[in-house]
């Protein structure tokens, strides 16, 4: 299988790198790519830094030039809720992009793309299953997506409210573009900063997160077909 991996940042892209398998750096056009081969896939993983129009640009870019079967992303992810912790472990089931909104204009809910049945944009069933299947210790989450990041307690509220558990800047887009190329998308998530935390909590914990996020997606790759 031929799987992309779009990873946000240096710092997580840095536990990609340090798998400790051979990576041969391929450029197609102005952008890079890295390549691998892990258990029988093709890996190729692109760093498309910060936010929604950059993970989108990284995601059609996988998908285009390498035509790849599956986009998986890996990474940290801020808390929406109290009682989470740092380094909690979640699968992606779904994202809402909390950006979105044409409802005053559209019969549809605030965040709704009109072509599923409700704000969640899905993530592949069968990848999902699979996770739940290795680590049923690990929960499955919704993620509150858009292009900020978010440290008000007000606004982790209000994002919980739409029945987010976690948030990040990327996954919104990659499962978007995924799903209009026809391709499927998977997520894993770590937590990096706490309800109460901030932006220093982040720089604290995201290399430690992001390498506890991509030990559990190299166990999906593992098993996933």
């Amino acid at each position: 299988m031929v799987i992309g991996l779009v990873i946000a940042i240096e710092r997580e892209l840095q536990a990609f790198l340090a798998d400790g398998g051979s990576v041969e750096t391929v450029r197609v056009g102005r952008r890079e790519a890295y390549h691998a081969k892990r258990d029988g896939h093709e890996l190729y993983a692109v760093m498309s830094g910060w936010g929604e129009i950059d993970a989108a640009s990284a995601t059609q870019f996988l998908i285009t030039a390498f035509d790849c079967e599956v986009v998986m992303n890996f990474g940290v992810a801020g808390a929406l809720r109290r009682e989470l912790a740092v380094k909690d472990l979640f699968v992606v089931r779904g994202a809402i992009n909390y950006d979105f909104d044409t409802s005053c204009i559209d019969p549809v809910a605030p965040h709704q793309y009109a072509e599923y049945p409700s704000e969640i944009i899905p993530l592949d069933t069968r990848l999902i299953e699979t996770a739940m299947r290795l680590r049923p210790d690990v929960k499955p989450a919704v993620v509150a997506s858009g292009e900020r990041f978010i440290e008000a307690a007000e606004e982790k509220t209000a994002l919980a409210s739409l029945g987010c558990d976690i948030c990040d800047m990327e996954i919104a887009a990659i499962a978007r573009v995924a799903e209009r190329n026809g391709v499927r998308a998977f997520s894993v998530k770590c937590i990096s900063d706490t309800f109460d935390g901030d932006g220093s909590d982040f720089q604290k914990n995201v290399k430690a997160g992001a390498e506890k996020a991509f030990a559990l997606l190299s166990e999906i790759i593992k098993n996933c077909d």
